[in-house]
């Protein structure tokens, strides 16, 4: 899959967004500042990818770049290695011999897939030897390609090209198997309903993006927290190792970042950022005060 199948995770993780109308000068963003002792982290929801021709970022995420001394993401973009990366998903994402997708899947289930495969122009016999949760990987990032969506224009890829054309340098939350191996771990039954959940939305992702990115934009933190968990309250099985496990092993790391003298720009996204167990909520029970900047 090469590297790119890290930008297929995070349309799955995440959504995307299409474009939205342009909200007043005023208005709030996803970016807050968390003072430490001696220097600001800020921190800052994304969406992983936007259209060419609504990719410019709110201006809030430019002034806390250039305040900041480093960035730091979810995966460190700026040193990932695609060949390691196509090499997890190839060792971690392909079902075992002499299983195929049909067995697993069971024959209606199948079908329905196959056709929702066909239908964004991808052969149904190329997904017979990929797990359930790779499966829906797959047919996301193909939706949000059709939708015109492209990784290359989203808040991370913008970002981590600047720092490297700046000399700035970048870090990462967590390795590419602390990343997926949350979904890799997941039993059979739960990929299959990650599966289902998946061709569910494929059909109301377009209205759906659209709410999604006009809330980001505008830096409504409650109804980001209602649109991007509306399919988690009825899986808590999913959301528990995708967001809240993973919040609270990044909380650390951001605690020493706040620690040290020198200011950071920490990128995560947005679904981390909000609701029950979201990073803002576990840095104010640790004593902080994110302020969210317009």
């Amino acid at each position: 899959m090469g590297g790119k199948a890290l930008e297929r995770v995070r349309a799955l993780l995440l959504l995307g967004c299409l474009s939205s109308p342009l909200l007043p000068a005023y208005a709030a963003s996803c970016v807050w500042a968390v003072h430490g002792p001696r220097n600001t982290v800020y921190l800052a929801g994304s969406v992983h990818l936007l259209p060419a021709q609504d990719a410019a970022l709110p201006a809030a995420f430019d002034r806390a770049y250039t305040d900041s001394a480093r960035l730091v993401m979810e995966l460190d973009l700026g040193r990932l290695d695609p060949l390691a990366a196509a090499g997890w998903m190839l060792e971690h994402g392909t079902l075992p011999s002499g299983t195929s997708l049909r067995t697993v899947l069971g024959e209606q289930r199948y079908l329905k897939v196959s056709a929702a495969a066909a239908e964004l122009g991808l052969p149904a016999e190329v997904l017979d030897t990929q797990a359930p949760w790779v499966v829906g990987i797959e047919l996301a990032d193909l939706q949000y390609q059709h939708l015109g969506l492209d990784p290359q224009q989203g808040v991370e890829e913008q970002l981590v090209h600047r720092a490297q054309a700046d000399g700035k340098p970048t870090a990462g939350l967590e390795t590419l198997d602390e990343e997926l191996g949350g979904l890799e771990a997941l039993p059979t039954q739960d990929q299959v309903r990650l599966l289902d959940q998946t061709l569910s939305e494929l059909q109301d992702s377009p209205a759906e993006l659209r709410e999604i990115v006009g809330a980001w934009r505008n830096g409504d933190t409650a109804k980001l927290a209602a649109l991007l968990s509306r399919e988690y309250r009825s899986f808590p099985a999913l959301y528990r190792p995708l967001v809240t496990e993973r919040n609270e092993r990044w909380l650390p790391k951001i605690e020493e970042l706040l620690r040290g003298r020198e200011n950071s720009l920490v990128l995560v996204g947005s679904l981390h950022l909000v609701g029950d167990g979201g990073l803002l909520e576990l840095l104010r029970k640790a004593g902080f005060t994110p302020v969210q900047l317009n």
